[in-house]
């Protein structure tokens, strides 16, 4: 199997079936059910690590993992166990968070549109530090924080103008977007003017996101020429220092073989030093770091099983033909396919296979035509109902973006370690769903 795609415990073993870290992914389904989300822990602990002393050596004061990619009490602690905090962004990912363990100062609260009631709760849990998204916010944490008396830390989110070579949806610091107060126009300067006349905010720094699944540190260097610019005229016409900067995320995985995003430590190196860089040139002091992984460090982790339930031979206009495969999930399940245009590495995990290959494509059971988990993928013709699929690379922004879309229940999340297995987050049941809808009791 692809070591760049698959989790570094995936193996086969002498019929073909696909094991995760010594445990068998037909056994996982019999006892878990299918579709069933499976994360090998070891690997998200190495990964989370890998970043922390990589971006440490880097001149990072900290790196958090960013929750969005996937949440459950299970992860926030294997992430806060190995050295990292936690980068929230609503009051529900918050409370995850508390109710791991985590200590409010090793979290960061962002959001385009944190309510008065998510700030309250972040000022009272101790967040270390609330990201700024508007001049609303400044307005909102200071009255909060006053009232709390207590003085809060905030960054001011910046929107440099910089768009990652990424799909338009998660390209987050170009101008034409909902995201942070413009360099460009001037707003994010004056945010700082105001929060610096505030007694109840301690301004700390700026932070940039450019967008995700990045290959190469060239959006960082122009973003972070742009920032340290930034940086320079806050201290030049405010006389306040930036002493923390936050670079985001969005550092790129592998989904098909030959995806080659750049090893943590040289992304790394290459960051820091194009920082150290600009600072030096602007004549300023290199500040504090920090970065916010979040996809890098669970997506490769996972995958998803699903059992086939249908193939169809379909011939095509051109005179060749698609086997379409469908799987008792889909878009519920990963929406990434249809939002996106995703794509994803797939293969058999019941059995071996000597069969020829075909052109086929993996499709859920919803009631969409754009229900499609892998657009092309080249898969055995012998693919029958109640085989196993295994998608790789799943641990991010799949469960977390999940839906009850045809009132399909959410599927199960265990992990894997060592021939055991812990149920991360358990599998929806019919009661689960019916549970809000006051005329199914």
């Amino acid at each position: 199997m692809e070591s760049n795609v698959w989790p570094m415990h995936a193996s086969r073993d002498e019929r073909g079936a696909l094991s995760i870290a010594g445990v068998d992914c037909r056994d996982l389904v019999a006892e878990f059910g299918s579709p069933l989300y499976v994360l090998d822990e070891d690997q998200v602990r190495l990964t989370a690590r890998r970043y922390r002393e990589a971006y440490e050596e880097a001149g990072a004061g900290i790196v958090y993992y960013a929750a969005k990619a996937f949440l459950a009490t299970a992860v926030a602690r294997w992430v806060y166990d190995e050295g990292l905090g936690l980068d929230v962004a609503s009051a529900g990912e918050l409370e995850v968070a508390v109710r791991a363990g985590v200590p409010g100062d090793r979290i960061i609260m962002h959001g385009n549109n944190k309510s008065m009631s998510d700030i309250e709760r972040a000022i009272e849990v101790g967040v270390g530090r609330i990201v700024i998204d508007s001049f609303e916010e400044i307005v909102r944490v200071a009255d909060a924080a006053s009232r709390a008396g207590i003085v809060q830390s905030v960054m001011v989110r910046v929107t440099v103008g910089v768009e990652a070579h990424t799909h338009d949806f998660i390209s987050t610091a170009h101008e034409d977007q909902k995201f942070g107060l413009s360099l460009a126009n001037g707003n994010a300067l004056e945010a700082v003017r105001r929060i610096i006349k505030l007694p109840s905010l301690n301004f700390l720094g700026l932070h940039s996101h450019i967008g995700s699944q990045i290959f190469d540190a060239g959006g960082f260097e122009i973003a972070a020429e742009r920032i340290v610019s930034l940086a320079k005229r806050i201290w030049d016409d405010l006389d306040t220092e930036v002493s923390h900067l936050n670079l985001g995320g969005g550092m790129g995985i592998a989904y098909l073989p030959d995806d080659d995003p750049l090893e943590i430590p040289v992304m790394a190196a290459l960051i820091g030093d194009i920082v150290a860089k600009e600072c030096a040139n602007a004549g300023l002091v290199m500040p504090s770091l920090a970065f916010e992984p979040g996809r890098a460090i669970v997506g490769p982790a996972g995958i998803t099983l699903y059992e086939v339930g249908t193939v169809k031979l379909v011939e095509l206009d051109d005179g060749g033909s698609r086997s379409y495969i469908s799987v008792d999930g889909g878009m519920s399940d990963n929406i990434r396919t249809a939002l996106y245009g995703a794509e994803y590495s797939v293969a058999l995990a019941s059995r071996d296979s000597a069969a020829p290959v075909r052109m086929s494509r993996v499709v859920g059971k919803h009631c969409e035509s754009g229900d499609i988990v892998v657009r092309d993928a080249l898969l055995p013709d012998d693919i029958v109902a109640s085989d196993l699929l295994a998608v790789a690379a799943t641990g991010a922004y799949c469960r977390s973006m999940a839906s009850n879309y045809n009132h399909l229940p959410k599927p199960a999340v265990v992990s894997v370690r060592d021939g055991k297995v812990t149920v991360v987050l358990r599998r929806e049941s019919m009661e689960d769903l019916l549970r809000l809808d006051p005329g199914a009791s």
